[in-house]
Formats: structure tokens, sequence, C-alpha cells
């Protein structure tokens, strides 16, 4: 690509970014992180419209445009102050007029079907708040998705043709059974007509002038899924998993999700305009894989974003990790800085995979012929016998047993220490000389289900009913009773897991029910305890799938997943007192979440590592953009504490174990420690899931990369990485090994182990990936 393609935005970035070389199907721009990829989009958008005054734009919606958004606000409240000034001059932009954006035409992108604009989850709701109402766009000059106003047979409303909120598209070409499903089938037939007059009226305008759009895990764009033709146009639809996953937590998960179509615009709306300026952002190395497929592959339907490699103003932008895997940038990793044994372990361990070779049966001229390994210095025979030297100690590290020391493991959410260690840790239980704590930093409750807490509460009245809940009897239950016994309910619970009594486990839960209701709500009696549950259930009734619940019950949410944590732990041993919810107020549930605070959110940890003054400490260490933000929140918030810590005390004997678990995983060549998991320890890790996190089994809101609960995708992940590792040290390496463990190992789990002064570099190399600039 020739430099003078590209905008004067766009040329100054391009400068900054380091790349110096581009070999992809279409232009990509590189910033070092997620605020900066939101002025660079923020910035080519106001550009194209001081050309373009009157044009059609089409804008995203969910997180990935939140520094967008902020941004462009930003930049035009305050046009004429010396901070934005700069800004222009810096990054070339050359208007100096503010662009006026009252004369724009809009296009929303998509929405779910059925769901009711008012909802605050409905993208016709986010773009009115972001996009008219935040910019200033004018009302009538836009082409929005209203799904109760869409004209439905003889009038009706959705809700009436589609009670369950199921829209069965097979009607489209098959004989009704009943007159509901001639209803239905009238009504999609018309939905069909409108969505070609959709269509039509957005190629009256000309097409799309700026479309910006993000880019899902199947490489999907707008909802143009994988598999999409390219001359596709607007319409009703169905998705695939992944971009269910994904919707599960806007719709209040995957059992609503799953049942949803879209209305989306095609690849070919997109398109339409020859001279349309398209960008896809993406943040994260979680992204990595799809912004590689759809820059380097030749157009193909599997690759939705490759329809945009015909428009001449067709972008990506991208931080710098999200094109990890880009050849330019694999490139660039091995032939510039020194040479480490990560990037000969990386590279002789993905050249077994490439040619699905054992590394005993590499020969050196195979090495020698590889783009990368021919590159490590001083090749020769015994260069992949170094490799697998260096691959057994870090097996060797695994195997260690630990004593006399304190751990501090710590989660952004439940569940993710044991997603991400449990193994490791459980051998480390059985050694009395250690003292553990576990501390999950955020109350989690966004990943319980309305209907969970409606089950729930409704088998706490029954069993009130029957006198099944005995506790409330006690006359000093609602003063100070309820305080105490905490661990009865997790003893109580776990003997009925024992004894297969699915009864007596469901009462264990309506307990702690009951003790978390009478706290948060200041209950006196058992009629008020009666009155605030139907209140609840009322309530939670009334709200539709997705909908922000209030501040109570989400602290009811996160106290059932706090006693799920509790669960897990007793399993072995680990008393309800070593365990600390410290339910980070940052943690709020909004669409667009706050950053953490020192006072706030690093102070409670701060005070925790005075007090059990850890010797290990382990966290959540995803790279940037990967998994919620709250695992970097999270981290950000540790880091600072343990650097506070630092200046109080010496911390030069302190270790920090970083665990990944089911939102992204190391390369063996990143990971220090590798440690072998046996068929016990995944039945372990499988039972004490689904016994504890009752309100996850379900997988109501799974990863996009099974269909399936989160221990199945964690032991689905650790055998995936023995078999990589089988293919370097040979499977015989593992059945014929000396040690046990090594050979009962059917699972690997990789961890990194850092002392405080790498961590606390690491986790300012990510706050730089981050963070940006502030606005």
């Amino acid at each position: 690509m020739q430099l003078e393609q590209l905008t004067s935005v766009e040329k100054a970035f391009f400068e900054l970014s380091g790349v110096d070389k581009m070999n992809t199907r279409m232009p990509y721009i590189t910033v070092d992180n997620f605020p900066q990829l939101g002025l660079l989009t923020s910035l080519r958008f106001l550009e194209w419209v001081s050309e373009n005054p009157d044009g059609v734009i089409s804008l995203p919606t969910g997180k990935t445009p939140e520094h967008f958004i902020k941004w462009t606000g930003f930049i035009l409240e305050n046009w004429n102050q010396k901070k934005v000034k700069a800004i222009r001059e810096k990054y070339h932009l050359l208007a100096k007029d503010k662009p006026e954006l009252s004369n724009l035409h809009f296009v929303q992108i998509d929405e779910f079907y059925p769901i009711s604009s008012k909802q605050a989850n409905s993208f016709f709701y986010y773009v009115n708040k972001f996009y008219i109402d935040g910019f200033g766009l004018d009302r009538k000059k836009t082409l929005l998705i209203n799904s109760d106003a869409i004209p439905l047979f003889k009038g009706a409303h959705f809700s009436e043709v589609f009670p369950d909120s199921t829209v069965d598209l097979s009607l489209r070409f098959r004989e009704c059974k009943s007159e509901l499903e001639h209803m239905q089938q009238q009504s999609i037939f018309m939905m069909d007509h409108w969505c070609t007059e959709y269509e039509t009226k957005i190629r009256e305008l000309g097409g799309i002038g700026f479309f910006l759009g993000g880019i899902g895990p199947d490489g999907h764009i707008a909802f143009n899924t994988r598999g999409s033709d390219h001359y596709s146009t607007t319409r009703l639809t169905s998705t695939n998993f992944e971009t269910q996953a994904v919707a599960a937590g806007d719709l209040g998960g995957i059992e609503i999700s799953r049942n949803r179509l879209v209305i989306t615009i095609g690849l070919e709306t997109i398109t339409y305009n020859p001279d349309a300026t398209a960008i896809i952002i993406a943040a994260g190395e979680a992204k990595a894989q799809v912004v590689k497929d759809s820059l380097e592959n030749e157009p193909s339907n599997v690759f939705p974003a490759t329809v945009l490699h015909k428009l001449k103003n067709g972008r990506f932008y991208t931080t710098t990790s999200a094109a990890a895997f880009l050849t330019d940038s694999v490139d660039k990793y091995y032939q510039t800085g020194e040479w480490t044994q990560e990037k000969s372990e990386r590279a002789v361990i993905n050249l077994c995979k490439r040619l699905d070779k054992y590394g005993h049966h590499l020969v050196l001229d195979e090495l020698k012929t590889d783009r990368y390994c021919k590159l490590i210095p001083g090749l020769n025979e015994n260069t992949v016998q170094s490799v697998i030297d260096s691959i057994s100690v870090k097996i060797d590290k695994g195997l260690l047993t630990e004593s006399n020391q304190v751990f501090y493991h710590t989660g952004p959410h439940h569940d993710d220490i044991m997603l991400g260690i449990l193994p490791h840790i459980n051998r480390q239980l059985r050694d009395a000389s250690n003292e553990f704590h576990f501390a999950v930093l955020t109350s989690g409750f966004t990943a319980v289900t309305n209907s969970f807490v409606i089950n729930s509460l409704k088998s706490t009245k029954q069993f009130l009913e029957i006198n099944k809940i005995q506790m409330v009897e006690y006359a000093d239950f609602f003063d100070v009773g309820y305080k105490y016994k905490w661990d009865k309910d997790v003893s109580h619970y776990l003997n009925k897991v024992a004894e297969m009594d699915k009864p007596g486990m469901e009462r264990g839960l309506c307990h702690r029910m009951v003790r978390a209701i009478v706290e948060i709500y200041n209950i006196k009696n058992k009629e008020e305890l009666r009155d605030t549950i139907n209140e609840i259930l009322v309530i939670l009734k009334k709200s539709y799938d997705g909908e922000k619940n209030p501040p109570k019950i989400q602290r009811l949410k996160g106290m059932i997943r706090e006693f799920e944590e509790e669960l897990v732990w007793a399993h072995f041993g680990v008393q309800v007192k070593n365990l600390h919810h410290l339910r980070l107020g940052f943690y709020t549930g909004d669409i667009f979440t706050e950053q953490p605070e020192r006072s706030r959110d690093v102070i409670p940890i701060l005070e925790q590592l005075r007090k059990f003054k850890p010797t290990v400490i382990s966290l959540a260490l995803d790279p940037e953009g990967s998994g919620p933000d709250t695992h970097y929140k999270v981290l950000q918030a540790i880091a600072e504490a343990v650097r506070l810590w630092g200046k109080e005390e010496d911390l030069s004997n302190l270790r920090i174990w970083g665990y990944r678990n089911v939102w992204y995983r190391f390369h063996p060549a990143e990971s220090d420690v590798i440690v072998p998991v046996s068929l016990n320890a995944l039945a372990v890790l499988n039972n004490s899931f689904t016994d504890c996190y009752m309100s996850q089994v379900n997988a109501s809101f799974p990863s996009y990369m099974l269909d399936g609960k989160f221990s199945k995708l964690t032991q689905k992940i650790w055998v995936e990485q023995l078999k990589d590792l089988q293919l370097l040290l040979g499977k015989d390496f593992f059945y014929q090994n000396e040690s046990p463990k090594v050979l009962a190992s059917h699972g690997l789990l990789f961890f990194k182990e850092m002392n405080v002064q790498n961590f606390i570099a690491h986790a300012r190399d990510l706050e730089k990936s981050m963070e940006g600039i502030e606005i």
C-alpha cells in the first residue's frame, strides 16, 4: 500500500505506528491502546464529516465504540480549547471550522428482534442516546430499526404475533399449522418487505458514506456472521453460536440470545457506495486471529470482513496486540530486538505444529528453511533438544511442592481462580504448613440470571412455608443470629452433595438466601421476610431480560456468587473466614464501566496485603482487550496495592503467579511454569464446578469458544495444551516418565511466575496499552 492513499489523519497515525511494511490485502493502521484507537477513529470521522457535511453515516453499538464516542464528544465540545487544538495539530486534522453533524444522515446498522425499543439494551435505545442525542444528529434524517414500529399482520404488535419472542423463519417456506402460525408467517413476509424498503432507502441516499464497525469472534461485521453472502442486503436472519454467546451479556443470558433473531444491513449494503469509507476497529489480542483472517485471506464468505477489500477506502484500525498475528507483526517480533529463549521456543513449537511433526523427528534442513527457526542464533542439530530441555524445566517447576508459604489467591470474578489454577492450588493445600486466603475482587452479580434468582426465591418461600428453614424461629435470628454459622450453610450444602440429595442442596442454598435477604433489607421478622421475597419476585418478573437490576438485587445476586465460591474452597478444607469478598466499587454493571479509584478499589487490597503478608499472590494475567475488562481493572488495582505495599515492606521474596483461564491462553513459550493435570484433577474441577456454581451450570453467559459450562472449556484448553507439547516432547515423554504426576498427565496448565519488579513493569505496559491519553 502506498502512503499517499491515506488521509492526513491516517498518515499521522501511520507514521507513529512504527509499521515499516504492509503486506495485507487491505490497509491497516495500528495504535498502542484502546483509547488511542478511539482517538484515531474519532479524528478520521471528523475529518470525513468536514469533507462530507451532509453525508450518510452508520456507527456501531456496544462497548467497542466507547472511546470513539467519548473522544468525539470531547473534541467537538472543546474544539477551540488549547488541548484539542494541540491534538488536531499533532494528528493533522486540517479542518479549521468545527464539523457540523446535524446535516448528516444516520443509518442504524442492526438490531435484535424482537426487542422493545424502550429497553436500554436495545440498539435503538443506544443509537438514540449516544449518537442522535449525544452527537446532536437530526432525528428527521435517520433510518432506524424500531422493532415496536415495524408493521405486522393486521397491525398487531410483535408481543401478540410472537408471544414467546421466538420467530420461526421456516414459516417462509412451509405450510402453517395454526392460526397463530398464519399470523406469524404473514408478519415475517411483511418484515421481509420492510427490510427491502430499508435497503432501498439507504440506496436512494447513495449508500453509506462512512461505515464504522467492530468485528465479532467469528469475524462478523454488523450481524453478517461467518458464511454470509458478500452480496447480502438488509434482512431478518438468525445468528450463530459465537454471536449469541457475545450477545448473551446484553440480553440476559444465552437462553434469550439463542432465540433472538436480528435485523441487519448486509455486506452489499456496506459496500454499495464504491467511495465509501468503511473502517473496522479491533482491540485486544483475542481479536488477533480474526484480524489476520480478514486482512490476509482472499475474499471469502467464511471471512465476512474480506468484502471490504473491494473498497479503496476500506481500512482496519487496530491496537498493536490485535494485529499481533499478522505476518507483518510476527516478522517484526522475530526480526527485531534481542533474540531470547522465548523466541526459540515459540519458533520450534510452532514449527512442530505447522508440520504436525514430533520435535525429535525434526531435521536441521526443516529448521533452516522455516521462516523463523532459521533466525535462531547458532542453529544446529542440538537446537530442538535445547528447547525440549527448557520446556522440561518448566514442567519440573510445576511439580514442586510448596511449604511454609502464605498464598493470597485473587480472582476478578468468582470461578476465575478455580478455572485458572485449581490443580496447582489443590496440591499446595495438602501441606498444612501453608496458609491460604482467597479474595474475589468484584461482586459478580451480572453473571446471575433473573430466572435463577426467581426460582431460588420460590424455593425459599416453599421451604419457609413448611418450616424447613428453622433458623428463622430462633428469637435472636433477625437481630444478630443471621450473622453467625455461615460455615454451617456451606457444610449443610456439601453434606447433601455427598448424599446426592438435590432437594437438600436446594434447601442449603435457600438458607443462605434468607441470611442474605435479612442482611441486605434489614429484615426484622418472618412476615417482613416473606413480604420482601414477594417484592423481589415482582420486581424481577416485571424486568425485561438484560435490564440492570436495582442495587439491592445486584447485591443479592453477588452474595449468591459468594456462597458458591465458599462451597468450592470448602471442598479442600478452607473456611469461610479465609474467603474475602471485596466487592470493589468500579464494578457497576454499566455498559461503559468506571476505572478503579485508589481509595475505593486499591486500599481494600492493600489492607489485606498488610494483614496477611502473603509470600505468593496469584492473579488473572490476560493481555490487553482479552476477556472481560474487569480482569484488566482488577490487575491494575492489585498492581497499585503491591506497589504501595512495597514502600512499607521488603518484597524481594514475594512471587506473583499470573494465570489465564477461559478467556485467553498462554503460548508454552510465554509461561514459566507448566503443571501436569491428571484425570483425577479434571474430575475434581468438573464435579466441584457443577456442584457449587449453581448459577453457572447452565452456562447462561458462555464463552464463544464452547457451548457449555466453563469447566468443560477449561478442560478442553488444558487437554489441547498437552497435545501441543506432546508434539514437541513426544508422547513417550509422558507415558514413560518416572514421575507419577507426569505419567498421569492428561492435560497441562500454564502460568507465569514473576517477581514484584517484573510484575509492576508488566502491569505498566498493560496500562499503557489500555489507557492512553486522558480526556
